[in-house]
């Protein structure tokens, strides 16, 4: 080796050897904090996602078609989040309080769920939701649509529902909407004058058949009755006679699908009734309703979101429907569902850090208040963006009729036949 080459080789490796001094060196790795918790997926586990819905008993069709929803939504992000697979777990919720709170004391016990979607039914929701807020849980609702769970006076600071429902939002409509279009159809298209109400002391048919009524009012019918039953009744024979004394020109009973479908075959059991039309909501927009009503299902009515509004990939998803289950949607709130799902894997994508070894970090907080900041989700259901109380949906509401299409099996129905 020459000199000259010796030399410059020395004067390189002493440059190498100052360049090193100088690069000050990588701090240790410090995993993520946050003020209600931090999700720690090890290397090799799945992102853990869980659903709370109503899958047993005569409303299994409304948690069902939502769980699909999910699960579709999986399938399209090839079954992985973050490069593991997603794992989807789930409780029954019962579409009741006592269902709500067993399912929520449950799943927040669990701290590998990184967030929920659910539930189905407005009562499972105020009874479980604060559980799983005060837990530090996050839970997107594809179907509860009490207008009370987004309403800025209770969502506010100071607000009787700032902590509770902390961790809650929702893609499905405000019923403070689905009512007051149903109240509109029966004054503008029905012709109705006269109007009664049915409810199962449920929040959510509470709240929607008092928004029908108000509006109704405002429009300047009358409303001749505010009638309860309980979802488990199967006689309602007293009920339904007491409203015919008075000839309503409709019943509108946005309730669940069993005690829904009592009501309408009872109905037409009852002379005083054959010209007053009848009209239920979202809650019984299932093929279990048509079933469990027979024949008597005709020419009933059904608000409910609008299905044929629903953004293009809609059709889409209704071809990955039947395909993988072998029959058609069987509600409404699928699409819901699916874009419930499609926000929080934004979200958790948006807030995860990775440490080298490979560990995942989510913050608690941090994912609320990613998901509460979705703004243009190109959604199924719409174009979505939550706003500071949890309100993420698109609400478009139409009127349906059950047909002798459907009656005869075939579902769900083809088109509305009104919308605003």
């Amino acid at each position: 080796m020459s000199k000259r080459l010796f030399v410059t080789l020395s004067l390189l490796a002493i440059a190498g050897l100052v360049l090193v001094a100088c690069v000050p060196p990588r701090p240790p790795f410090e995993p993520p904090t946050d003020p209600i918790g931090v999700v720690k997926i090890p290397p090799g586990e799945p992102i853990h996602i869980a659903y709370w819905l109503v899958v047993a008993g005569p409303d299994a069709s409304l948690g069902e078609d939502s769980k699909r929803g999910i699960e579709i939504a999986i399938d399209d992000m090839g079954g992985k989040l973050l490069g593991r697979p997603i794992k989807l777990t789930g409780e029954d919720s019962g579409c009741n309080a006592e269902g709500g709170i067993a399912a929520a004391t449950k799943l927040s016990t669990d701290p590998t769920i990184v967030g929920l979607i659910g539930s189905s039914c407005s009562s499972e929701a105020a009874a479980g939701v604060p559980i799983l807020s005060k837990a530090g849980y996050v839970t997107i609702s594809p179907s509860n649509t009490r207008p009370h769970f987004t309403m800025p006076e209770q969502r506010k600071p100071g607000g009787p529902l700032h902590v509770d429902f902390a961790g809650y939002l929702r893609t499905a409509h405000s019923d403070a909407v689905q009512g007051a279009v149903a109240a509109q159809f029966a004054w503008e298209v029905l012709k109705a004058k006269k109007a009664a109400t049915i409810h199962d002391g449920s929040p959510y048919a509470e709240a929607l058949q008092q928004v029908f009524a108000d509006k109704f009012k405002e429009f300047g019918g009358t409303i001749t009755s505010q009638e309860a039953v309980s979802p488990t009744d199967v006689d309602m024979r007293a009920v339904l006679t007491k409203i015919a004394a008075d000839k309503p020109d409709v019943i509108y009973y946005p309730i669940f699908i069993a005690a829904g479908a009592h009501i309408t075959k009872q109905a037409r059991e009852i002379p005083d009734l054959d010209d007053t039309a009848l009209m239920g909501a979202d809650g019984m927009f299932s093929p279990d309703f048509v079933a469990g009503a027979g024949p008597a299902a005709e020419g009933v009515y059904l608000s409910s979101p609008d299905f044929t509004a629903f953004a293009a990939g809609y059709e889409d998803f209704r071809k990955k429907h039947k395909e993988k289950y072998g029959e058609d949607v069987l509600s409404i709130f699928h699409a819901h569902a699916y874009d419930a799902a499609m926000i929080l894997f934004k979200a958790i994508e948006k807030v995860a850090v990775t440490a080298p070894d490979g560990t995942i970090y989510i913050g608690r907080q941090a994912l609320r208040d990613a998901l509460f900041a979705t703004k243009d989700h190109q959604g199924l259901t719409g174009v979505l963006s939550c706003d500071p109380y949890g309100d993420c949906s698109a609400p478009l509401i139409a009127i349906y009729q059950i047909t002798a299409r459907e009656v005869g099996g075939q579902w769900p129905p083809e088109k509305p036949v009104w919308k605003p």
